[in-house]
């Protein structure tokens, strides 16, 4: 992959907080309707992003009054399909639907990242969501406290499955533990799947993993979910508490979010942004977000922007503190 010289993430974050269209194309809006808009998701067919974008492109498709249409491009932990949005024509008719891996984790620990916060302009943050964090049902932790009182009684001895030191959720435990002030060993795993195994099996002591997996663990009682690292109640799972029930003001989401090239213009974006808000309407999109332990979001691309500096700036100091290779 082409690689491209950057600018401090923060200064792309201050460029993403000005206005889109500073620098337009010209661009003939006629023509452009003609054509279909693309989403580009990061991911493998078949996942909740994936879903959830097939979703929003159908509603999308009413809204504009012109075909959308989703295109897998999967790799290099999203990094694939984030270069080639970020290289595409900044005329509206190619979007990104990006992850917090995208803008929150690769930024900081990929010194050769072949595109740039300020790549980008944000249209919209689709959704946030917490991770659920698991005990054993027999012999685990029943609680958030007792899950505290356990780790300061066996220092690092506790363990628990992350798919990478430098993973998502790996990231939000050790957000979770700092504030916590207790110490756990992290065990590496190639994907959820492989973690549950393991902890079925009794080899490491607790999960924090995604809605998608999280809540079929907690409902078919393979686990006990003991809280969501959210500060309010997930709405499908009422019972269990949010992380700031323990910790006041203690929050660690990831989010979805579409994006299109930097130097679209201003008006386009505001159509694009339009567009998506009204697809999260849909009932069916709702109902699987709401499955999937998300939060919808929705808003102005000014107030995703905002949410993007808000994140570097909660991520950014642990994610700076890992000794991990940098490639």
């Amino acid at each position: 992959m082409a690689k491209t010289s950057r600018r401090p993430l923060l200064g792309g974050l201050a460029g993403l907080l000005a206005s889109p269209g500073l620098a337009r194309p010209a661009l003939a809006q006629g023509s452009a309707a003609a054509r279909p808009v693309t989403i580009i998701v990061p991911f493998a067919p078949g996942g909740s992003t994936d879903v959830v974008s097939r979703l929003m492109a159908e509603r999308m498709t009413a809204s504009l009054g012109q075909p959308v249409q989703v295109e897998n491009r999967p790799g290099g932990n999203t990094i694939v399909g984030a270069e080639y949005v970020a290289r595409a024509r900044p005329d509206g008719q190619t979007l990104l639907m990006a992850a917090g891996t995208t803008l929150t984790i690769n930024p900081v620990i990929q010194p050769n990242l072949p595109y740039a916060v300020e790549d980008f302009a944000p249209v919209m943050l689709a959704t946030t969501f917490p991770f659920g964090i698991i005990t054993r049902l027999e012999g685990g932790p029943v609680d958030v406290p007792a899950w505290v009182a356990a780790a300061r009684a066996r220092p690092g001895q506790m363990t628990y499955g992350t798919n990478g030191p430098t993973t998502l959720t790996n990231v939000a435990m050790l957000m979770v533990l700092e504030r916590l002030g207790i110490t756990m060993q992290d065990v590496t795993y190639r994907g959820d799947s492989v973690q549950l195994s393991a902890f079925l099996a009794g080899d490491i002591d607790m999960l924090i993993v995604a809605g998608g997996t999280a809540q079929p663990v907690h409902r078919n009682r393979q686990g006990r979910m003991i809280a969501w690292t959210s500060g309010r109640r997930v709405e499908s799972t009422p019972e269990v508490p949010s992380i700031a029930e323990f910790a006041p003001g203690l929050e660690v989401l990831s989010w979805f979010g579409l994006l299109a090239p930097a130097r679209t213009p201003a008006e386009l974006v505001q159509r694009l942004n339009a567009a998506a808000n009204q697809a999260l309407q849909d009932p069916r999109l709702r109902e699987r977000l709401v499955t999937e332990g998300q939060f919808l979001a929705g808003g102005t691309p000014q107030e995703f922007s905002e949410f993007l500096r808000r994140s570097d700036a909660q991520w950014r100091p642990i994610l700076s503190r890992l000794n991990v290779p940098r490639n």
